[in-house]
Parts: structure tokens; C-alpha cells; sequence
């Protein structure tokens, strides 16, 4: 499962390049649940997803990630957690936000992998 958490985690990195928040959303199942990092809300669908990232992909996001574990919770579903950066900003004045995360994938009717949940936060100081 390693090999999937990282190419599925390389497919939505590089939907967050595109800057399209729907490219980004349509990653998500369509009843989803998602604590983004930069809000204080609790989204809930394709359309939570794509409200948060209208904002977030404002910023350039650029994620990478720096500690994780992918633990298998079944032939068609993964825990993918750990540590990782986001460079946000304008070219000229990047600034790196380091976050914690996990993401839960299913794969859905059609094979192909989804995100059933996500979150995302701020590591805390100290």
C-alpha cells in the first residue's frame, strides 16, 4: 500500500497545482468528511472540499511530506498519516507551514481511489 498512498498522494498534490478546486474536490467521495488546516469548519462532501479549496488554492500550495506511515485497513481501503510541509504564498515571498495529516482512501465503485477522509492541522509550537 505504500507505493498506492504515494502515487494517490502525488495525484492530489498535483491537483492542488492546478489551482481548479473541483480537480481538487473530485478526489473526494461524494459524502467525504474533511478538517481543513486553515479552517476552523467541518466540511462535509465534494462541495465542502471544493468551498475550502476556492480559498486554499489561492495561496499556491505546495505540499511535501516529511514523516508517515500507511497502515492497510483492507484490500481496497488505507490510513495514510504523518508530517508534512505546504510552501503557500506568492513566488517571490514563499512560507513554509508545517501540518500534520491523514487521509483515508477507499476505492470507489469504478476502482479507482478516493478520499473518504481528511485532516489537516497546524503542528503546534514546541
Amino acid at each position: 500500500m505504500q507505493e498506492i498512498a504515494s502515487r494517490n498522494f502525488g495525484t492530489w498534490n498535483n491537483a492542488l497545482q492546478s489551482r481548479n478546486p473541483k480537480e481538487v474536490a473530485a478526489l473526494y467521495i461524494t459524502d467525504a468528511t474533511f478538517l481543513p488546516t486553515t479552517s476552523g469548519e467541518f466540511k462535509k462532501g465534494q462541495y465542502g472540499a471544493k468551498e475550502y479549496f476556492e480559498h486554499f488554492l489561492i495561496k499556491n500550495p505546495m505540499g511535501k511530506i516529511i514523516q508517515e506511515e500507511v497502515q492497510t485497513l483492507g484490500t481496497d481501503c488505507y490510513l495514510h498519516s504523518g508530517m508534512y510541509n505546504f510552501e503557500v504564498g506568492p513566488g517571490d515571498d514563499r512560507q513554509v507551514v508545517e501540518a500534520r495529516f491523514s487521509f483515508i482512501w477507499k476505492k470507489d465503485d469504478q476502482g479507482k481511489w478516493k478520499i473518504v477522509h481528511h485532516h489537516s492541522s497546524a503542528k503546534p509550537k514546541g
